[in-house]
């Protein structure tokens, strides 16, 4: 396992070292980094993968969280391995952390993927009303109704053990960290920043992603200037678990037009 004390917290990360132009992964609310393994087994051998457990999630502390803390990580941590020029994949809270690094670090930025995320996020009730059921009744109790979210009813359906195990990584998410992911969310609106980015981006929705719907990504993708979009059928709020492949293609498509 790999740590780092950056910025006042202790963060948990995995390094692969390699050539090229590296990819950089930033998860979802409620999720840790193993979400991207599907996509990086699809990457040629050789690229160079940063991945990072956000504040509050997987094995990082949880204090101080707020969205330029959870920017300024993923900075601080691309320093330290020495990554400039990256290709940035975020999904959800994760794609609206790729949008303020590309606006706050763009030495370190080549392309965004941005998966099921906007440039906000929600409202202050819904996000409120969240903070409170997790604080009331935990993440557990919760699980049902985010699944349902996450994953498309043919993945619900057809793919038991895999739904358990992501039930278990959201429901042993620490609350407090989820909640104050949360009010970070709730507290950002990137609209004006992003409308600045005009490096090469694609945005990816998913048909049945009730959390972020593709309404919301194509309302992101128009911000920015050239940026591409598509919608994957079938598809929940997670495209990284139920289509790997597809978010693999995008990153290289991505790539390409950085060359």
């Amino acid at each position: 396992m790999m740590f780092a004390t950056l910025n006042g917290a202790v963060l948990h990360y995995r390094f692969r070292a390699g050539q090229g132009r590296a990819v950089v992964f930033l998860n979802s609310l409620g999720t840790d980094f193993r979400i991207w393994d599907a996509v990086i087994t699809q990457l040629p051998a050789e690229t160079p993968v940063l991945c990072i457990d956000k504040r509050g999630q997987g094995l990082s502390d949880g204090n101080d969280i707020t969205m330029p803390n959870l920017v300024g990580d993923v900075a601080a941590l691309m320093d330290q391995t020495g990554l400039t020029s990256a290709l940035i994949c975020g999904v959800s809270v994760g794609g609206l952390i790729a949008q303020g690094l590309a606006t706050t670090r763009p030495d370190l930025v080549s392309g965004l993927v941005l998966c099921c995320t906007g440039a906000k996020i929600g409202d202050a009730a819904m996000w409120n009303t969240r903070i409170a059921a997790v604080q009331t009744d935990g993440i557990g109790a919760m699980a049902p109704a985010i699944l349902e979210r996450w994953f498309s009813a043919q993945f619900r359906a057809e793919q038991p053990t895999a739904l358990a195990i992501y039930r278990n990584m959201l429901a042993r998410t620490p609350a407090d960290g989820y909640a104050a992911v949360c009010a970070a969310l709730r507290d950002t609106d990137a609209t004006a920043a992003t409308r600045t980015i005009t490096i090469p981006t694609h945005c990816i929705a998913g048909s049945e992603d009730l959390s972020t719907p593709p309404d919301l990504v194509r309302a992101l993708c128009a911000l920015i200037q050239g940026a591409t979009f598509e919608v994957i059928a079938d598809c929940g709020h997670l495209p990284c678990i139920e289509a790997p492949k597809t978010v693999a293609q995008a990153i290289n498509e991505v790539h390409k037009r950085v060359q």
